[in-house]
């Protein structure tokens, strides 16, 4: 067996004797290598006695070595490959994980939030090249018809613009983003906490299957791992660095959606959050986070999300504003005019000029060119509005060489 063999196959090894994220095991191999660090545990010499006893219960139902050799037959036979730090396609965002710490808790889960050791892959990309441009959606299982909605919008909007869509294959928000993205003819990557043999949650399967089929399916668990509750909140925080940034669309007060977005702050990634109604318990969590999260940012759509991920200066957001009206680019003296003619009947050229504080020629030029707009009409006793358009006609041609004054109507 060459070298790289024997490290790929320790690397396999640890990942079945401790879970994903071990902080002591992740430093072992960084100091000895993956392959004298498996000697290590594998004879007792685990530097802290969870790892110990970690290490001495799963050997108890098997060789670790031998058990690795059956996962990659397996990972063969599925049509599926290894991705490890010592391969060009490996995501190199994921190595923040090291910097990551969070505080006031004292969970394992909290706590072993290391850098991957290895992925099992199903799928044509290269992992590196799908993750470079990518952004996480997640959110609740139990969503709403206004969270799916979202979602699948989000999902759509990002995936058309060129963007791989990230979420965890779960039902609710996950799916739905994923459907987009899939819908637009992009690149999504369904991130499982669970073998890549064992799609959880089955009613997905089929999801599954068209993920892998023009994006990947991506795990840090060999073949036939099952789908354990602490499983998934170990994977959320590859979703949070492997992306460079993470939407939350919906959360119950505990979901673990936030948790994502927690880790997505803890390794600087931008945090963005969809608000929701306040009446909405699906939405309890993520107006939490906005409250309590100074990091982490509203948005309403794709625009957002592209504001917060792309490069400075580009993928801005148009700013949000109502549908412009013909008397918006009106200039100041203009505009005064216009104002200064009653509603329901018509008055003379000197009055018109009174009331709008320009002189008469001023008030002769200006009355002229909103009578050209269709805004003003002229009659045998002076000057009026012109009556509204009728349902569905236009409101008038644009002004020409009008450029909007200083103090000009307001947009939105």
């Amino acid at each position: 067996m060459s070298d790289t063999e024997d490290r790929l196959l320790a690397r396999v090894a640890l990942t079945w004797l401790a879970e994903p994220g071990t902080r002591s095991v992740h430093r072992l191999v960084d100091q000895l290598g993956p392959v004298a660090a498996l000697d290590l545990l594998l004879d007792g010499g685990a530097p802290d006695s969870a790892l110990r006893s970690a290490v001495a219960a799963r050997t108890t139902a098997g060789d670790a070595r031998a058990v690795a050799e059956q996962a990659l037959r397996r990972t063969e036979r599925l049509g599926a490959r290894m991705v490890t730090p010592e391969d060009g396609e490996w995501p190199a965002r994921v190595a923040d994980l090291r910097a990551l710490h969070l505080s006031g808790t004292g969970r394992r889960v909290d706590l072993e939030t290391a850098p991957p050791l290895c992925f099992w892959v199903r799928g044509a990309w290269p992992l590196d090249e799908a993750l470079a441009r990518s952004v996480a959606v997640v959110g609740a299982r139990a969503a709403t018809p206004y969270g799916t909605h979202v979602a699948t919008e989000l999902g759509y909007g990002l995936a058309d613009r060129d963007w791989t869509v990230v979420s965890g294959g779960a039902f609710g928000i996950d799916s739905a983003a994923h459907r987009g993205a899939l819908t637009a003819g992009g690149l999504t990557v369904a991130v499982l906490a669970c073998g890549l043999d064992r799609p959880y949650p089955m009613g997905n399967a089929a999801l599954f299957d068209r993920i892998a089929e023009s994006g990947l399916l991506l795990s840090e668990w060999m073949p036939g791992a099952e789908p354990l509750r602490p499983r998934f909140l170990i994977r959320n925080r590859v979703i949070a660095a492997a992306t460079v940034g993470t939407v939350l669309v919906e959360a119950s007060a505990r979901s673990g959606a936030t948790q994502t977005l927690n880790r997505a702050i803890g390794v600087g990634r931008p945090a963005m959050v969809v608000p929701g109604p306040v009446t909405s318990a699906m939405s309890v969590g993520a107006h939490e986070v906005l409250r309590e999260q100074p990091n982490a940012r509203l948005v309403t759509g794709t625009a957002h999300v592209l504001e917060e991920v792309g490069r400075i200066g580009h993928d801005l957001a148009p700013p949000a504003r109502a549908p412009e009206r013909p008397r918006d680019r009106l200039d100041d003296e203009a505009a005064q005019v216009l104002e200064a003619l009653p509603r329901r009947k018509a008055i003379g050229l000197e009055r018109v000029a009174a009331r709008a504080g320009v002189d008469l020629r001023t008030a002769m030029r200006k009355l002229s060119m909103l009578e050209e707009l269709a805004m003003v009409v002229r009659r045998d006793d002076g000057y009026a509005l012109a009556p509204p358009p009728e349902r569905g006609t236009g409101g008038g041609r644009a002004p020409t060489g009008v450029g909007p004054g200083p103090s000009a109507a307001p947009r939105g």
